[in-house]
């Protein structure tokens, strides 16, 4: 039937929202938003072009998943022959862990611009897969790279004609400045104090829990939007992968990058020895095992990198998505895809 064209007159299903699929066909986002998206992959690549940093691709699909308990994964089962191996793979979170393969297998420094995947993260601002930046590089620590991140962010942002000013600030004088409480030493009647009035039901929550509401609920929200917030050196207890300084009390080498209220990065001078990662992974466990969640296999693989040898490195993961949404000056993540988790 080559040249011509013939009407359907089937009826097409509702989306589940109330409405046909013939009303939200068309892109979540416009146009504009979807080129500014190409000029920005193509200055991500540039910045790290003119670095030497190299693009890498690695698996999206993985034998072992993500352990830290607040993220939650998707799973799926492999159809063909497996020779023996799990049939059932873990869709990545991040690209962490094969790229801190390669680095420890002498590659070098290496970026990584590709989609991941978290399980129950869909909202205004979340969507179950986004685009996810990460790189590594050998021989620096976290603190050099918080200035690469943000030099990143302001090559970004002036694609739209954007400055904004640059600080940097220390989580625990964060807390005792702005909140009056210390992250070190005060408990947990006085973290939930300092929470106000934010209705929270406490059951299962621990310290740390506690901690990240105060951030989430009672910080974030004060920082100045035409400010670029690094926070650095997180108290010991949320080290995740980072190396832990012997401070007193000891530090967590790890940063985040805010504009204003948005999150935009997670950055760690790497840990790099094998059996406190194990430990790590095991205390996870865990804490998802006392909640009744699932339990993701051990990625035995990187514990071996780790074992092999991790060069010094420092490691960040920044989310283009949130990039975007700042770039466009929108608090929807669906106005920065082509087509969000409602119309995929």
């Amino acid at each position: 039937m080559c040249g011509t064209k013939r009407a359907w007159s089937g009826s097409l299903p509702s989306t589940g929202r109330g409405r046909s699929v013939t009303e939200d066909w068309r892109p979540s986002a416009t146009f504009d938003a979807l080129h500014l998206r190409a000029r920005l992959n193509a200055c991500i690549r540039g910045f790290f072009a003119a670095r030497g940093v190299v693009e890498v691709e690695t698996p999206v699909m993985s034998m072992a998943g993500n352990t830290d308990p607040n993220i939650a994964s998707f799973t799926l089962d492999f159809g063909g022959r497996t020779e023996g191996a799990p049939r059932t793979r873990w869709l990545r979170t991040s690209p962490e862990f094969p790229l801190k393969r390669l680095v420890a297998a002498g590659f070098g420094d290496c970026y990584e611009l590709g989609r991941v995947f978290r399980d129950g993260e869909a909202g205004q601002r979340h969507n179950p897969e986004f685009t996810m930046l990460e790189w590594y590089r050998v021989g620096w620590d976290h603190g050099r790279l918080v200035d690469e991140t943000v030099e990143l962010v302001q090559a970004a942002l002036a694609l739209v004609g954007r400055k904004v000013r640059v600080e940097r600030r220390d989580y625990h004088a964060l807390y005792r400045e702005w909140l009056g409480v210390d992250p070190a030493s005060a408990g947990v009647a006085q973290l939930r104090e300092a929470l106000g009035d934010v209705e929270i039901d406490p059951d299962g929550l621990g310290r740390d829990d506690w901690l990240d509401l105060l951030m989430t609920h009672r910080l974030q929200p004060r920082f100045d939007r035409d400010t670029l917030l690094a926070v650095v050196d997180y108290p010991a207890s949320q080290s995740a992968l980072a190396r832990i300084r012997p401070d007193r009390p000891p530090v967590a080498e790890r940063f985040e990058l805010y504009l204003g209220p948005l999150e935009l990065a997670n950055g760690y001078h790497e840990l790099a020895d094998a059996g406190e990662q194990a430990g790590r992974f095991r205390q996870d466990g865990e804490v998802r095992a006392a909640r009744g969640d699932r339990v993701p296999p051990t990625d035995m693989r990187l514990l071996a990198a780790l074992e092999a040898g991790l060069p010094d490195c420092a490691g960040v993961a920044l989310g283009v998505d949130r990039l975007m949404m700042a770039l466009q000056g929108t608090d929807r993540i669906a106005d920065i895809l082509a087509f969000d988790f409602s119309r995929a």
